[in-house]
């Protein structure tokens, strides 16, 4: 099937739509798969895929190795599978490995359906995969496709209220970019920031979720003019990055200044950071992700479902109230 994928020059996922004569594929594109298996003499087997139409019983997970909330989730994945009656199977993205040759191979492993963590915005790649297998998106509202994810307005609406709370109003937000979530992360912390009557003091900083994005962030304040006593990160590895560089410029956590991440991953469990953060409650996540996923292999779903999960708020040692005069 490989051969025919790079022969037709399409994915193996739509080869597997094509051979198995299911929607999802359009004349021109199953016109050219069955011309390349004529040419390489490739006969789809029969019996192979009735086997491929057999519950394997199996949930593929596409995760990366890079983001700190991934191993979370997929440690709670295991026990909400082995519950309904499914193991999981791994693919993950790495900087040579597309999420799409992710797929790809679990649907060669049979996976009745994917589950795909912080997933890239890929609508044409969804679709396709999609018409192979079931897909959950789990961190990304992805059209058409059901998806499971916090409430990130809620979670940072969160963040900037118990701040306050402590006294804090020069509050500061390292933003996300375009990764998973950080857009509604953003509107949460300027909402929030307004419904105090503190806009003047909002002030949104770069960040792509890298460690090195918060240390960049953790830079811009030090060599800017601007005045704040909190900040709030769009995840756990930004804070790790700006703590770092604020403490190397001599700065104390929470005595000079304070910090609240997102996700409450391993992270900010350390207990060299102990870190204020918006738990992202992955076993609630877990739940719904399989209960949508077997809910979708079963037939019992119509239209696309979304489901939300309401954060909470982890408090730990990074948050104070401001120094007097702050």
């Amino acid at each position: 099937m490989a051969d025919v994928a790079r022969r037709a020059k399409v994915s193996r996922a739509l080869v597997s739509i094509v051979f198995r004569n299911e929607p999802g594929a359009s004349r021109e594109s199953r016109e050219r798969v069955w011309q390349a298996a004529k040419e390489l003499g490739y006969r789809p087997n029969s019996s192979a895929r009735q086997l491929r139409r057999a519950r394997s019983k199996h949930l593929g997970v596409i995760y990366t190795m890079t983001h700190g909330l991934d191993a979370d989730l997929v440690e709670a994945l295991y026990p909400a599978a082995e519950e309904a009656g499914f193991s999981i199977a791994l693919g993950a993205i790495t900087a040579t490995r597309s999420w799409r040759r992710a797929a790809e191979e679990l649907l060669e492993f049979r996976c009745e359906a994917i589950i795909v963590i912080a997933p890239e915005d890929d609508p044409a790649g969804f679709v396709e995969v999609s018409a192979a297998s079931p897909v959950i998106a789990v961190g990304r509202r992805i059209a058409g496709i059901d998806s499971v994810h916090i409430d990130d307005h809620a979670g940072s609406r969160l963040a900037v209220d118990h701040l306050v709370e402590l006294g804090h109003s020069k509050i500061v937000h390292v933003d996300g970019g375009s990764q998973p979530g950080a857009a509604g992360r953003r509107q949460g912390y300027l909402d929030a920031m307004s419904a105090h009557g503190l806009e003047r003091f909002a002030h949104v900083l770069p960040g792509d979720y890298s460690e090195v994005s918060g240390a960049h962030a953790g830079s811009a304040l030090l060599e800017s003019d601007v005045d704040c006593t909190a900040v709030v990160t769009a995840n756990d590895r930004m804070a790790v990055g700006l703590i770092s560089r604020l403490t190397g410029a001599g700065l104390r956590v929470p005595k000079d200044i304070s910090v609240v991440g997102t996700d409450n991953s391993a992270l900010a469990r350390m207990s060299h950071l102990d870190l204020t953060s918006v738990s992202q409650c992955v076993p609630a996540l877990a739940t719904h992700v399989v209960e949508l996923a077997i809910g979708r292999i079963d037939g019992s779903m119509a239209a696309a479902a979304e489901v939300t999960v309401d954060p909470e708020l982890v408090v730990r040692t990074s948050t104070a109230s401001p120094r007097a005069g702050s």
